[in-house]
């Protein structure tokens, strides 16, 4: 996937100020990290902000929120506050990555205790 055509690769600060609207990285509310993946529920609405249309529509399919920074080339602290956004108005779907299999020296160890009994 390449980058939005026309997006701005040098967004000043206070171009970031306007787009969170001052607002800081509401991270620890949200429960989202580098690599909670999103995905769109909606498609973008007439009238929406810019910034919001453009996660709706790269988040057709899941991808994580670091992609989304990367292909969006806006700060990470800024697509969470946008996130934190989308996800308020149900647009946006958050999920947790799929977790890593169990230790399998735990896996043998249960199977041998089970055995035992």
């Amino acid at each position: 996937m390449s980058r939005i055509p026309g997006w701005d690769d040098d967004i000043g600060p206070e171009r970031l100020y306007v787009i969170t609207g001052g607002r800081s990285d509401p991270a620890e509310q949200t429960g989202i990290d580098l690599v909670t993946l999103i995905v769109a529920r909606t498609d973008p609405q007439v009238g929406m902000q810019p910034e919001h249309a453009s996660i709706l529509r790269v988040c057709s399919s899941p991808l994580s929120v670091a992609e989304i920074s990367a292909y969006l080339g806006l700060p990470v602290s800024v697509i969470t506050v946008l996130l934190a956004d989308l996800l308020t108005e149900e647009r946006v779907e958050a999920r947790s990555p799929v977790p890593a299999l169990p230790d399998i020296e735990l896996i043998e160890a249960v199977i041998h205790g089970l055995r035992n009994l």
